[in-house]
């Protein structure tokens, strides 16, 4: 019987991706505006590189842009980036339809509910806020929680043990079949694959189960109840 359910963040609740990109564009547009004289797409593929290298989380990817570029900060460009990002990035921030409704009804058949997420405590709890589901979640696992990435085992333990569920009744969905699947098959969970958030056109997911809409849950959730 499944009494909790564990989710990913990016591409699971919310369009991650998306929002990155509409919001490295806006920074870009913004830098060229404020007298960056660098093609747009020039700039887009610089900003992706540093992503690549230092991870999407990194917090001054702008800064080091203009340090390879020039060798120095030239800050009137450096802050209109920044903010013309971060107004994208909050304005492009939505969760994926049915989102909240899929929750609330969740939270009503009294089932225990949770994030395992690999991004940073602040950047998680940040989204949340963004999303309005901050009251939604009994238990948010990130990255500082464990130090441990998914697929290891620690951040799904820590998040059962917290909301002291054992595996066997519990159920994660995610997007990453190499890092929620692989990890949360491997502990006993069941499993659901997030195919409307995969990025990696991934053919074969492992998963016990695929959905196309996170509302589809339900009838997940209800079926293994019955």
């Amino acid at each position: 019987m499944i009494k909790a359910i564990v989710f990913d963040l990016d591409n699971t609740l919310v369009d991650f991706m998306t929002m990155k990109e509409r919001a490295i564009t806006s920074a870009a547009e913004a830098m060229i505006d404020a007298g960056l004289n660098i093609p747009k797409n020039e700039i887009i593929g610089r900003i992706k590189s540093i992503y690549d290298e230092r991870g999407f989380e990194y917090q001054k990817v702008f800064d080091d842009l203009l340090e390879n570029l020039f060798g120095k900060i030239d800050h009137k460009i450096l802050a209109n980036g920044i903010v013309a990002y971060r107004q994208s990035r909050e304005a492009s921030l939505v969760p994926y339809p049915h989102v909240h409704h899929t929750l609330i009804e969740l939270a009503k058949k009294g089932f225990k509910l949770a994030v395992v997420t690999d991004a940073p405590t602040r950047e998680a709890w940040l989204r949340l806020c963004y999303l309005k589901l901050h009251h939604t979640f009994d238990v948010v696992m990130t990255f500082e929680d464990t130090l441990e990435r998914k697929p290891h085992p620690a951040p799904f333990m820590k998040a059962l043990n917290a909301l002291n569920t054992a595996p066997q009744e519990s159920l994660m969905i995610g997007d990453w079949a190499e890092r929620d699947m692989l990890g949360a098959k491997q502990l006993g969970m069941k499993t659901v694959f997030a195919r409307y958030g995969d990025v990696f056109d991934t053919k074969e997911p492992g998963a016990d189960f695929e959905i196309t809409d996170i509302i589809q849950l339900l009838d997940i959730v209800k079926q293994e109840n019955a």
